[in-house]
């Protein structure tokens, strides 16, 4: 979402470069460095100065999603690595876990990407992959400061999440973002929503906010069909990888 992909995330602190990081979406939750760290160890023994970090890290996106049962899509290579980072652009392009569907819509069209089929469609990778305590605890408890839970959580998945994030608890527990097949890359992410089962405030948005008709509509076609959601998933990921 920050200027397409660089391979900027990879840079560590410095006195010069403000790491990526540390950007609130990105800290204590973006993993796998070490992994990209030994693909391009070895690949510079046996091609060296050829492939770069950012590819390597839309290669990986791709394949990632290819063995949890997601759909292929043909990766443009090429790209050129970062030479420093911007934790200030990250936190502003980068959604938050309890961005509202404007702004969510606001940084999509930021950064040249459509704001409803790319976010709805983008935001499907919530299919698998696991988000903190912390991100979303407000909504379990006190939400938007009122002392009462989100009223668009299930209140039976809602005493599951109580049971994993106790107020007080640790808030880097990890829970899946798909409680369905958390492991899979399948559409039940949208049939979550539908279910008022959306972990982060930023996916229950999609289907909750009164007056999205479109977005809304979106959502339950992605719901009924898998085959739709796969082709604009891919679509939206080509698009965002080729941003600047």
């Amino acid at each position: 979402m920050d200027k397409g992909c660089d391979g900027s995330i990879l840079l560590d602190k410095t006195d010069t470069i403000d790491t990526e990081k540390e950007a609130f979406a990105n800290n204590n939750s973006a993993r796998g460095f070490d992994v990209v760290d030994r693909m391009k160890a070895q690949l510079e023994s046996v091609c060296p100065g050829t492939v770069s970090c950012a590819d390597i890290l839309t290669i990986a996106a791709e394949e990632s999603v290819v063995l949890a049962g997601g759909p292929w899509w043909p990766i443009p290579l090429g790209r050129r690595d970062s030479l420093t980072a911007n934790r200030t652009a990250a936190n502003v392009f980068i959604p938050g876990p309890a961005d509202t569907l404007q702004r969510l819509k606001s940084r999509f069209t930021a950064v040249g990407l459509n704001d409803n089929t790319d976010l709805v469609a983008l935001s499907g990778a919530h299919t698998f992959g696991r988000a903190q305590c912390r991100t979303f605890i407000s909504r379990l408890y006190n939400f938007n400061r009122t002392g009462l839970p989100d009223p668009t959580l299930d209140p039976t998945y809602r005493e599951t999440l109580r049971q994993l994030c106790p107020q007080g608890g640790n808030g880097t527990v990890l829970a899946d973002l798909d409680p369905t097949t958390p492991d899979g890359f399948d559409n039940n992410y949208y049939s979550n929503l539908q279910a008022n089962e959306g972990l982060l405030q930023s996916d229950q948005e999609l289907f909750s906010t009164p007056g999205a008709d479109d977005i809304i509509e979106l959502v339950n076609n992605f719901s009924a069909d898998q085959t739709a959601f796969f082709e604009s998933f891919v679509e939206s990921m080509i698009r965002m990888e080729k941003s600047d």
